[in-house]
């Protein structure tokens, strides 16, 4: 009977012992897990995906137990776009238990995201992570990625980027925009009203080029400069007197330290190298029966895109979310040096380099000496209206990033 009883109590110490390990082993082989994954002070990892992340966020991703440096790569944490499934460049690494996660560039606003981050991941001992996915919509109504300088005009003149801030505001005031998402818009006088901006030759000088802007303009003022950096030695954009057409005049560059001008120049009338139009227009929208540019530009807000695709040699404008313009540089005559064109350039003055918004130029050292391109006559072309949300982008838009940002906008 005792000898029984010690057997009990010995083979109840084995299966003691035997769990306690066992416990211990179970422990240690635990998968590596996901703890905290914020933006900031933004939970991303919550029941409910956030919508106010912002563009520039520093993702930090905390796990359960030390995470193996070398496998905190771009193939095992990804940041893709979700309306285009293009991935975002990342800046990844690890301190103990800790991933941080930069993007190289800002993101897109009002975008949707899916970070993931994949079963290559493992802890310092070799435990994987179970793959997980989780999203996010960054801040604000959408635009794409990649801006160079914009302007939102929400009581000031100041680039949001911080790289393109106004030396002189004149004569400008800030009232209602479009609509109550959009805020406040810029507006001018139609005589002195000008908004100067330095360094304007780094928004000219690139290969691909992209401006966006929302324009709402005064039909009592016959003919409008918008916006201009040395006329067509930089770019300018200009409505015509009657409303009849508009167009970005721009200087082009050809490669070999030569460059001229060309307009991408919207009449709405349908014509094309196929109908009569010049041998370079592919594509030109016919508005003539539903009220011509005028309809689309006169005394009311416009969404305006215009483009150069420095791979295909194409020029193009869009409103309101459409295709109105498009000329193709490759189908100029042959002995034509515009063929050649390899993207914008600034050839205006050396002294002045500013661009503006509300005239052809700037006033101090124009680059055009004539009459009508001189800013103290209040009779010139002075754009009189409203401007908001002015964006560059050194690179070409899709029509679906078009699209997406008209639609988003006019809400």
């Amino acid at each position: 009977m005792k000898k029984h009883f010690m057997f009990k109590n010995l083979l109840l110490g084995i299966i003691a012992v035997s769990f306690f390990f066992t416990s211990c082993k179970k422990e240690e082989e635990k998968d590596l897990t996901l703890s905290e994954l914020m933006a900031g002070d933004i939970d991303l990892n919550g029941a409910t995906a956030p919508t106010n992340v912002p563009v520039d966020p520093v993702i930090t991703a905390t796990f359960s137990t030390d995470v193996d440096p070398t496998t905190v790569t771009a193939s095992n944490i990804t940041l893709t776009q979700d309306y285009d499934d293009s991935s975002i460049p990342l800046t990844v690494s690890a301190s103990g238990n800790t991933v941080t996660i930069d993007p190289q560039e800002a993101l897109g606003s009002g975008t949707l995201y899916l970070l993931n981050l994949g079963s290559g991941l493992l802890s310092t001992d070799g435990k994987p992570l179970e793959a997980l996915e989780r999203s996010f919509t960054t801040e604000g109504t959408f635009a794409p990625s990649g801006v160079i300088a914009y302007w939102n005009f929400e009581d000031d003149a100041d680039d949001q980027t911080g790289t393109f801030m106004p030396s002189d505001v004149i004569d400008i005031d800030y009232e209602a925009s479009r609509n109550s998402a959009a805020g406040m818009a810029a507006t001018f006088n139609g005589s002195t009203s000008l908004i100067r901006i330095p360094n304007g030759d780094n928004l000219s000088n690139t290969d691909d080029f992209a401006l966006s802007f929302w324009v709402n303009a005064d039909s009592t003022k016959h003919g409008q400069f918008v916006m201009g950096l040395s006329a067509w030695f930089g770019f300018q954009f200009e409505i015509a007197g009657d409303y009849s057409a508009c167009k970005l005049a721009a200087q082009y560059d050809f490669g070999d330290g030569s460059s001229n001008s060309d307009d991408l120049w919207f009449p709405g009338n349908g014509e094309t190298k196929d109908n009569g139009g010049w041998q370079g227009w592919t594509f030109c929208a016919d508005l003539r029966d539903e009220g011509g540019v005028k309809a689309l530009l006169a005394d009311k807000w416009a969404h305006i895109v215009c483009m150069y695709n420095s791979s295909t040699k194409v020029g193009s404008m869009y409103i309101n979310g459409e295709l109105m313009k498009a000329q193709d540089f490759n189908l100029w005559p042959d002995d034509d040096p515009k063929q050649g064109i390899v993207g914008l350039k600034f050839a205006g003055n050396e002294g002045n380099n500013t661009f503006v918004f509300g005239f052809i130029q700037d006033y101090n050292d124009p680059t055009l000496s004539d009459d009508w391109a001189n800013y103290s006559n209040p009779a010139n072309n002075h754009f009189k209206g409203q401007l908001d949300d002015v964006r560059f982008f050194h690179k070409v838009l899709t029509e679906t990033e078009i699209g997406l940002m008209y639609n988003s906008e006019n809400q």
